[in-house]
């Protein structure tokens, strides 16, 4: 599961789309967002894709208007169900560039995927991602 999740990400920095394409499964389904819903390019970081198609349709496009090179680093990755076939992990996720010749954070977050076994190996059936742009503050 960790090779996969190190693939898919390195593979989304790299826009080797096609790569990508083999990971997922026909039904994937794809979601992101800010935590607060606010950010000041929501409606550029915002989708809710269907199926290898839609999400090929997001992704050439979403990559193409970032900057490069761009780091996804998924860290804290774990099981959060079970269902044999089919298996839940939640991660962290930190996303970098560069600035000044030295890697600065871009964003944060929580995704969780679902990876399904299928007859061509793991693949990915599901992600969600979260991304932080809430001020931290005191644990209540």
């Amino acid at each position: 599961m960790h090779e996969l999740i190190g693939r898919w990400w390195a593979n989304y920095d790299e826009g080797e789309f096609d790569v990508l394409n083999a990971l997922a499964t026909d039904d994937v389904v794809f979601t992101c967002r800010t935590d607060t819903g606010t950010h000041p390019y929501e409606n550029f970081i915002a989708a809710s894709t269907r199926g290898r198609a839609e999400l090929d349709a997001h992704h050439r496009p979403h990559r193409a208007g970032s900057p490069y090179p761009l780091r996804h680093n998924a860290t804290n990755i774990h099981t959060t169900a079970d269902r044999g076939s089919e298996v839940d992990l939640r991660t962290y996720l930190s996303v970098t560039d560069i600035v000044d010749a030295k890697p600065s954070p871009v964003s944060s977050g929580i995704v969780d995927f679902t990876i399904r076994e299928t007859a061509d190996g793991p693949r990915v059936a599901a992600f969600h991602v979260v991304l932080d742009f809430a001020a931290t503050k005191a644990w209540a």
